[in-house]
């Protein structure tokens, strides 16, 4: 499973809020610290420098405190930030020391963008920096001995490579644990938190592109004899070889997942009723036509099916599983391995409302 960039921005929200919010407290007090000491100096445009980026990040952290928007506000924090850095080590009263606050640059972009912007904006603001630093200092030949600049340029490059190195290890590693945690362990498809992210997705998708959705609870059939005639090792198998079925026979675009038990939920993206429905008979004929043995016994399967889809049976994910658990236990009623569909007349679930079913699934 891929994780989509929303997800991973979501995922990274709190631990960036976090670092924002401490970076803007170090700003406003290093900006009145410094602003004091310049003023005591004489350095009174840098003063003033240092002060108004003080009462910038106090404002900003206002803003962030409950914002929807995160990322605006780091772009806000970030830019006028090394905008101000790069005004302050340009001033002629910079020494070569103000260039260490330059090291800082990969490790708050990093911190605050992630690994591709903030490796962008990284290197534009470091080529700012070197052209600074080389045009006020090219006379300067104790500063640009060529062991000082090759420290300095080896010790950036570092900071900047094991920031770029951490950012990707740490989204390797929430990739890994978000997987897990949406993954069915036995059957290795999505599980029920999944299945929410994934209509939740498809839903806005269907709705701006106008498209239609589909849902089908599938539950097997008998599946407690099964258990009980072959063993929980041969109902384990079953469950292992009815989703290998479903990775096979579904498209790319939709999603299968676990729902619990013998359950399943599929979600057809750009699916109606009709074609869901025979999605729904194709599957259900080839599991019923499936080969499945333990210690040379043949395992019968068979499911029972019920169809809902967007917008005719509701709007929510809560909605369209109750229509369609209604319509499972239905086939159910009616002996079990079929498909029952909306039927002509039939009430459907108005929006914002929930048909009560046999069982509430999520």
């Amino acid at each position: 499973m891929d994780a989509h960039p929303d997800t991973l921005t979501q995922l990274a929200r709190p631990h960036r809020k976090a670092v924002l919010v401490a970076l803007l407290w170090i700003t406003i007090g290093s900006g009145i610290l410094f602003g004091f000491l310049n003023a005591f100096r004489g350095y009174l445009p840098l003063s003033l420098l240092e002060w108004g980026m003080a009462l910038y990040s106090a404002f900003l952290l206002f803003a962030v405190r409950r914002t929807r928007h995160l990322e605006r506000w780091i772009l806000a924090y970030i830019l006028p930030f090394f905008t101000a850095m790069m005004a302050a080590v340009a001033t002629p009263e910079a020494s070569v020391t103000v260039f260490g606050w330059v090291l800082l640059i990969p490790l708050v972009g990093h911190l605050l963008l992630g690994r591709r912007l903030g490796m962008v904006v990284t290197l534009c603001f470091l080529a700012v920096a070197t052209a600074i630093f080389l045009y006020k200092f090219r006379g300067d030949t104790a500063v640009m001995d060529i062991r000082s600049v090759a420290n300095m340029v080896i010790l950036t490059a570092c900071i900047t490579v094991f920031s770029h190195v951490y950012e990707v290890s740490r989204e390797r590693s929430e990739i890994q644990l978000l997987k897990m945690a949406q993954t069915d362990f036995l059957t290795g498809l999505p599980n029920r938190s999944r299945i929410k992210v994934f209509f939740e997705r498809e839903r806005s998708r269907a709705g701006r592109e106008q498209q239609p959705l589909s849902l089908l609870i599938v539950d097997l059939d008998h599946f407690k004899q099964v258990n009980d005639r072959f063993g929980h090792e041969a109902g384990d198998r079953a469950l292992v070889f009815f989703a290998d079925l479903l990775k096979h026979r579904l498209r790319a675009t939709d999603l299968a997942g676990r729902l619990g038990g013998e359950e399943f939920g599929i979600i057809l993206v750009n699916t109606a009723t009709n074609t869901a429905i025979q999605v729904a008979e194709d599957l259900r004929q080839a599991l019923a036509d499936a080969d499945l043995r333990h210690d040379g016994q043949l395992i019968p399967l068979t499911m029972s099916i019920g169809v809902a889809e967007l917008g005719v049976d509701g709007q929510s994910l809560q909605d369209l599983l109750a229509v369609a658990d209604q319509r499972l236990y239905q086939a159910k009623d009616q002996g079990r391995n079929q498909v029952v569909p909306p039927l002509a007349g039939q009430p459907r679930a108005p929006s914002g409302q929930t048909v009560s079913g046999p069982e509430q699934i999520l």
